[in-house]
């Protein structure tokens, strides 16, 4: 390593250029007395299948792009892939382009929990804030703001059978998944527009990189953040065989996501004592909540093969097909190139005594072993089915005293009775939804569990063998005043001065649904508070 004396300063150095960090870079920038340095390991968004976005099947497992992480050893000693954005926009540059919020119970927990602004009704605004919904805005929903939120464009029958099962079941409609409630059956909202990707990148950042005041540095890898004392002053960071510095005037805003938040403060000797100790990292402060807390969703699919040859998987077995759908994205920006991770969905509770959905099931019109591996060679698609609340919860610490390293994630999936018990009604759920008249039209088979998993042990067995992520891990710098909170209600990490966390890490529990807009919103609400602006008004 090449060590290099010269350095820059900036007002404010946000570390991460991914859902988080875009937005801060541009909200902070807004201010053109304020100059910002935005930090980012991967590089410039350019790669196409970014843009396109069914390109998450291109992307997923692309390391150009993608950090391509995997747990260490978890359920049946099973190692798990965690793909995260490595790219500017981060994981909004990857992922499945589903807009969801959570419910408002979430947020209110968060309050309950002592974390003062964190209410649904406080948070709403910043929601609406990021928002240009396409078709309008309501008092739910904004116009206007950078972030792109669109209805579907391309209406699959499979999704469509999904939705009149649904409701024949006993299930209302809901067109609104982001509206009051968040019950029922619909199709997802997506981050689109003209059908293209609106990733946070491209809504946030790229218009920002306009000012003379804001520095974004790619290929840049934070190796730690520089303290005097009990304050953040700095950054280094890893660029072409060179270790630079950068001088913060007045804050260094860390937003790598919840598994590179953790791994940053760590590195630089903020975290549990005695695990910096043992990779010979001197203790700048012990913080024992670092890494810890760790949630996420985990799913299990039912994998169906189909009676006609209707799904994606079909397309990418015909070269005539392929180059049709291309042309028809090309030319109308429509199409099945335009579709997202899921189309319909539902949710739903496993129990009548619960107050809100518990489970989130999807409608995905192709089906694979394993994300990296390619589609199947057969006409099929996919019902996924996930718990909304998990219990367990895991860890992430470091594995090596080298930034370039990736940490060690310990998921501990599966860890509570009651995600047990809600993955298996979730399963049970599944099946009955796909017994209906109008999904079975479709099926000839079911391909995964199969007729042979019937039993709630059996299902749960096959959810152990055959389950994982939903690719939404949180919690690991968690908001609160509690001995494992990280950061507080303004999320500055307890006794650091000059340092914050923002991003999905923050969440003291992770929110129902799809985790990118709420990671969105955390910024938004973060940019204000670094800007010291009073709190944009609650919802009338």
């Amino acid at each position: 390593m090449v060590a290099r004396q010269d350095s820059i300063e900036a007002d404010f150095i946000v570390v991460g250029a991914g859902s988080a960090g875009c937005v801060m870079a541009a909200r902070l920038s807004e201010d053109p007395a304020s100059k910002v340095v935005l930090l980012e390991a991967g590089g410039p968004d350019r790669n196409p299948w970014i843009h396109i976005p069914l390109g998450y099947g291109k992307t997923i497992a692309d390391p150009r792009v993608n950090w391509c992480y995997e747990t260490e050893p978890d359920l049946n000693g099973r190692r798990f892939f965690w793909p995260r954005g490595k790219v500017l926009g981060g994981s909004s540059s990857i992922n499945g382009l589903v807009y969801i919020r959570g419910q408002a119970e979430d947020f209110d927990h968060w309050r309950q929990l002592g974390n003062a602004g964190w209410s649904f009704d406080d948070v709403l605004p910043y929601f609406k804030r990021a928002e240009d919904r396409i078709g309008g805005g309501n008092e739910l929903h904004g116009t206007g703001g950078p972030l792109a939120v669109s209805d579907m464009h391309t209406y699959d029958p499979i999704s469509k059978a999904f939705i009149k099962s649904a409701l024949d079941l006993g299930f209302p409609r809901n067109d609104d998944f982001n509206g009051r409630v968040q019950e029922g059956a619909g199709y997802y909202h997506l981050t689109t527009r003209n059908g293209r990707r609106c990733s946070t990148a491209v809504g946030y950042l790229r218009p920002a990189m306009k000012r003379p005041n804001l520095q974004v540095i790619t290929h840049a890898l934070s190796e730690r953040v520089l303290l005097e004392g009990r304050r953040a002053v700095g950054v280094t960071y890893r660029q072409g065989g060179a270790s630079r510095t950068i001088r913060a005037r007045r804050e260094v805003i860390v937003c790598g996501g919840a598994l590179n938040s953790p791994q940053l403060l760590l590195l630089s000797g903020i975290g549990p004592a005695a695990h910096l100790a043992s990779h010979g990292i001197a203790v700048r402060h012990a913080l024992p909540g670092v890494g810890q807390s760790l949630q996420d969703h985990y799913q299990a699919r039912v994998v169906l093969k189909c009676r006609f040859p209707i799904t994606v998987n079909d397309i990418m077995m015909s070269k005539v097909r392929m180059m049709k759908t291309g042309l028809e994205y090309i030319l109308a920006r429509r199409g099945p190139l335009t579709i997202a991770a899921a189309q319909a969905g539902l949710f739903a509770r496993t129990r009548p005594e619960l107050a809100t959905p518990d489970v989130q099931f999807a409608t995905v019109i192709f089906s694979a072993d394993r994300p990296a591996e390619g589609l199947h060679k057969f006409s099929g698609f996919s019902i996924t089915a996930y718990q909304l609340r998990p219990e367990s919860r895991g860890e992430l610490k470091l594995k090596s005293p080298d930034p370039a390293v990736a940490p060690a994630m310990h998921p501990n999936y599966l860890a509570t009775e009651t995600d047990r018990r809600t993955i298996v009604d979730g399963l049970n759920l599944a099946r009955r939804l796909l017994a209906t008249p109008d999904m079975q039209h479709f099926i000839s088979s079911e391909y995964i569990p199969g007729d042979a998993v019937r039993t709630d042990d059996e299902l749960l067995d096959y959810a152990r063998q055959f389950g994982g992520t939903v690719f939404h891990p949180t919690s690991t710098c968690k908001m609160g005043s509690d001995p494992m909170a990280v950061v507080d209600a303004e999320l500055r990490v307890h006794g650091v001065a000059g340092l914050r966390v923002v991003d999905a890490s923050i969440m003291p529990a992770v929110v129902s649904g799809n985790t990118n807009a709420a990671t969105i919103m955390i910024a938004e609400k973060a940019a204000d508070l670094v800007r010291r602006r009073e709190p944009l008004a609650a919802a009338a």
